[in-house]
């Protein structure tokens, strides 16, 4: 816990640090925000490179990572460049399946040539496309109120600990995640639903919607983000491991701090393009 208390306030600083940058200094929106998230995908993949390994899957952490980064990239970037969204993401889930099958090829071994290609595709779609769906919405709005959606995200998961750890009773779901309780939930929607009020006052974009959004937008804010963390969890269960890797003293890998928001990332663009559009 003394780790995480020192440590955690260094994160959110670095957090809001990029934020500020990419909104004060980026001549083009989202070009700083792509560099970390291209750094991010390129740790998770490798988080997802050790699980497979951990299951006797011969991943390559190159071919994750290159397949990581392309979907981070397919959406902001070359779907623009090309005109056309669907197709850009459908070429490049098909060069991320050659991808993934090429060490396999090159080496000569079909053994796992199916699972390393799945691993691909999950660091792609899960890592990938997800962060790449996050600097889209950057793209369309300011880097403060993408920081906000985070914030809602993460505000659910830090509400969700202290009131499972103060009243949880009722687990959640036991053979996944033993320690997630009803009661936890139920904290960290009432701390998304706070959270999402503040900001619905504070950023410009939603000045002018209608208050009855928020609480909506928080309850699947930090339900999507909670299903997100049980994905990982999924991930890390079936390779046996409690944390999807040691990068970070006191929270484990880059995965167990992104669980959450990665499956954030799909939703929230298409609720705020809709909800914002309206």
């Amino acid at each position: 816990m003394r780790t995480r208390l020192t440590l955690g306030p260094l994160l959110i600083f670095a957090t809001v640090a990029v934020f500020a940058v990419d909104q004060w200094l980026a001549a083009i929106p989202g070009t700083i925000l792509t560099g970390v998230a291209l750094v991010l995908a390129t740790l998770a993949s490798r988080e997802i490179a050790t699980i497979g390994r951990t299951k006797g899957v011969p991943v390559s952490p190159m071919a994750l990572a290159m397949a990581a980064a392309l979907g981070v990239l397919a959406l902001p970037w070359l779907a623009p460049i090309a005109g056309d969204t669907s197709a850009i993401v459908a070429y490049a889930a098909i060069v991320v399946l050659v991808i993934g099958l090429a060490p396999n090829l090159v080496a000569r071994r079909p053994a796992g040539a199916s699972a390393a290609a799945g691993l691909a595709l999950v660091c792609f779609a899960h890592i990938g496309l997800s962060l790449g769906f996050l600097i889209d919405l950057r793209q369309e709005t300011s880097a403060w109120f993408l920081l906000g959606i985070i914030v809602m995200t993460k505000a659910c998961d830090t509400f969700a600990y202290f009131t499972g750890t103060a009243i949880g009773r009722h687990k959640l779901i036991p053979w996944l995640s033993p320690g997630k309780t009803w009661e936890g939930l139920a904290g960290g929607i009432a701390g998304s639903c706070l959270v999402a009020a503040a900001l619905w006052w504070i950023l410009p974009e939603t000045a002018s919607l209608n208050a009855w959004l928020i609480l909506p937008t928080g309850i699947l804010i930090a339900c999507t983000g909670q299903a997100g963390d049980l994905l990982v969890s999924l991930y890390k269960r079936d390779a046996g491991l409690k944390d999807s890797g040691e990068t970070l003293p006191g929270f484990g890998g880059i995965l167990d701090i992104l669980d959450s928001p990665l499956l954030v990332g799909p939703m929230a663009h298409v609720w705020f393009t809709v909800v914002l559009g309206s």
